[in-house]
């Protein structure tokens, strides 16, 4: 009898030291559905907008929690070679996409720079002059700030991928 209490305090600690608990996880996520086990410790719920929302629940081991999906049966197919018959695209075919590929790339990546640059002006280090409506409302005024620092990081990662992706262009 002395066991059952000392099993608990434990169980207890360790969802406190490694964080939510699945069901914790799920409300904080607005899951409208039981999360399903994906992988590891990732889970994936539905929410009310019907998006998809991931989250990790780690329990130590990297198995799903309890009451949460099985794991899936490890199920590695062997790799099958490509056969002979398979379509293949010519070395200048490939090429000549690829050359499109870089410029539609640096096209985008032209205009997302520019696009950045208008938006930083904008942004002016987040000190932008206060626009007549909102000289009388700072909270709009604030807000106003706010899209624009967000315009600011969505053109910093754009360019940021774009980099990426050309990089990754033969």
């Amino acid at each position: 009898m002395m066991r059952a209490p000392v099993f608990a305090g434990v169980a207890l600690a360790c969802t406190t030291a490694t964080g939510a608990t699945l069901a914790e996880k799920a409300k904080e996520s607005g899951c409208v559905n039981k999360p399903m086990w994906l992988a590891g410790d990732t889970y994936r719920c539905a929410t009310q907008s019907g998006a998809f929302s991931y989250f990790n629940v780690p329990d130590g081991n990297g198995t799903p929690a309890a009451g949460s999906a099985p794991a899936p049966p490890s199920t590695s197919t062997p790799k099958v070679p490509t056969p002979a018959s398979f379509p293949r695209v010519d070395p200048e075919t490939q090429k000549g996409r690829d050359g499109v590929r870089r410029k539609v790339l640096g096209e985008e990546l032209a205009s997302e720079e520019k696009l950045l640059t208008e938006s930083r002006a904008a942004y002016a280090e987040g000190a932008p002059p206060a626009l007549p409506e909102e000289k009388a409302d700072a909270e709009k005024y604030r807000a106003r700030i706010a899209r624009l620092k967000q315009t600011v990081t969505v053109h910093e990662k754009n360019v940021e991928a774009l980099k990426k992706e050309l990089a990754t262009v033969k």
